[in-house]
């Protein structure tokens, strides 16, 4: 199981300036700025299906909000603790939140409210049947490539 870091001193600096970047721009409320970052980091993978225009396609699936929810979804994810995984292969990446590599049975109960600042019961029980946490996770490269923001499995 990959240790899990709080401590953002441990991010490399490109790492870190690409989160940054991300909170940044997630914090305005416009996804306009979000999507800035995207293409000036090389689209990262949003969904995993045909979709290519993320804002399009997170105000189709957050109707209510127009969208922004996913922005705070995202500043939620990048506040939590996060690992580093496939160390010096190709794949190697920061992966936020921590839950998405780890197995939901091997939470403690700390562990668990930490989850549950992100997803809501009903969120938990379908990832219990499900077997692993399919909510929203992001990557980030070593070089600072942000790879994906993506939910489901």
């Amino acid at each position: 199981m990959p240790e899990i870091i709080a401590d953002l001193a441990r991010l490399p600096a490109p790492v870190a300036a690409t989160r940054e970047r991300i909170l940044t721009a997630a914090r305005t409320g416009d996804l306009g700025k979000l999507m800035a970052v995207m293409k000036d980091n090389g689209m990262p993978v949003f969904s995993l299906s045909d979709h290519r225009d993320p804002a399009a396609f997170w105000k189709a699936n957050y109707p209510d909000s127009e969208g922004v929810e996913a922005l705070a979804i995202l500043i939620s994810i990048l506040e939590a603790p996060f690992v580093h995984v496939e160390k010096g292969t190709p794949q190697e990446v920061y992966v936020w939140p921590y839950f998405a590599r780890m197995p939901l049975k091997a939470l403690t109960p700390q562990q668990r409210v930490e989850l549950f600042r992100i997803v809501t019961g009903a969120d938990y029980k379908e990832m219990q049947d499900f077997g692993a946490y399919s909510f929203y996770r992001l990557g980030i490269g070593p070089d600072g490539t942000w790879h994906y923001f993506v939910s489901g499995d």
